[in-house]
């Protein structure tokens, strides 16, 4: 049986400190979906960085524009405009933040001609491996891509119970059993999350990501559903983060779920407070393991 961490005893989950900036004159930030970009960009400005973003009009909240320095939209598919804005910029230095959804990639792009190579060489049109070659071509140019994550210690819980209710037996069983199912669907690049109850496999992630797989598993099973999310065994962090946040406990509230178990360290929680005071209402536990 694998460990739980501290027998799932509760943990106040001290944070790390965050370091004082991101130590870049410039950074360049890919904005995806989410809240995920304001708070690199907020973070990095606190610390003296001025941040050039580009965003796209099919996936980034226009809110951020109030959260960086300077904004350039683009659609999806079109690499040598954000190359051009970052060297124009002078920019050496870049995050990728947010979520590009994976359905994006098969629109009708307005691919340009930088996009159309990089495709046209892949093996595969897995997410990973058009994110992969993104950041390769990047480096090319000159611009390394880096990952967030050291600069959001304060906002990945490490391991222990955040909330104030604690899983039964049953349902640390059930965090066991998806744990393993989680981690070998992530392997395969299928998807990160399954829904499990009584050990048995309710919903399994695909293309739709996390909230539209546990919505879709209420269609299954009335309460008492237990929610494994991890990380992939290769996972690239510079670009693919796995986020938690209030929208997640609205999905498990909607199919009155117990418990969201998820990789400690790696997960990015989004309005920590928010999200756990939330859970906290809701009666759902939070484990990071």
């Amino acid at each position: 049986m694998r460990k739980l961490p501290n027998s799932l005893i509760s943990s106040d989950n001290p944070s790390a400190e965050l370091p004082n900036s991101f130590s870049y004159p410039k950074l360049g930030l890919i904005s995806g979906g989410g809240e995920f970009p304001a708070l690199v960009a907020q973070i990095a400005r606190q610390g003296g960085t001025r941040v050039v973003a580009v965003a796209f009009s099919e996936e980034t909240n226009p809110a951020l524009e109030k959260s960086v320095d300077e904004i350039h939209w683009l659609p999806l598919g079109q690499l040598g405009k954000i190359l051009k804005v970052f060297k124009s910029a002078g920019i050496q230095y870049a995050v990728m933040a947010g979520l590009i959804r994976h359905k994006q990639l098969f629109a009708k792009l307005r691919l340009d001609l930088h996009a159309i190579r990089l495709l046209t060489r892949l093996q595969d049109k897995r997410a990973d491996s058009i994110l992969r070659a993104v950041a390769d071509k990047l480096e090319q140019e000159g611009i390394k891509l880096i990952s967030p994550l050291p600069f959001l210690k304060a906002y990945l819980p490490q391991p222990g119970v955040l909330t104030r209710r604690r899983a039964t037996r049953r349902e640390e069983e059930d965090i066991e059993f998806g744990y393993r199912i989680a981690k070998h669907i992530a392997g395969a690049d299928i998807g990160q999350t399954v829904v499990v109850k009584d050990q048995a496999v309710i919903a399994v992630e695909a293309m739709e990501g996390t909230d539209a797989c546990i919505l879709r598993s209420g269609r299954y099973v009335k309460s008492g559903a237990v929610i494994v999310k991890v990380t992939k065994p290769s996972q690239d962090l510079r670009f693919d983060t796995p986020v938690l946040g209030p929208k997640t406990i609205r999905s498990l509230k909607n199919i009155k779920a117990s418990v969201l178990a998820f990789d400690s360290g790696k997960t990015l929680m989004l309005q920590k407070e928010h999200t756990i005071a939330e859970a906290n209402r809701a009666r759902i536990t939070l484990i990071a393991l």
